[in-house]
């Protein structure tokens, strides 16, 4: 398949009082992810009913089997996980593969 994408959807829930450390950790890491070749986008956002949430939507050139081949296994992301144990009390993944797109989210939060 030409021009492969894979995403991450991953739901990552802060232990109490950890989250802006988090928050802290998880820039940090999409600072250093974002300048990898396969490296398309990444969205952060805060559940507005879960307060304690957050949520992370990446999106990568490739395949799931590619991304754990090439990206999961960088330095930097040793750190990262590293530093979870004490910052969040749980994490789900979703890998999706895109197959539609409408407009352009133009998000800038900061």
């Amino acid at each position: 398949m030409p021009n492969s994408q894979v995403q991450l959807h991953i739901r990552f829930t802060a232990k109490p009082g950890k989250k802006e450390a988090f928050r802290a950790a998880l820039f940090s890491l999409i600072g250093e992810m974002s300048s990898e070749k396969a490296f398309v986008g990444a969205i952060v956002s805060d559940d507005l009913d879960q307060p304690d949430d957050l949520i992370i939507y990446e999106t990568w050139h490739g395949t799931r089997d590619s991304w754990l081949a090439e990206e999961f296994i960088k330095p930097y992301r040793k750190d990262y996980e590293e530093k979870l144990g004490a910052l969040i009390a749980n994490r789900s993944v979703s890998w999706l593969r895109p197959v539609s797109e409408w407009g352009n989210s133009g998000i800038d939060a900061r």
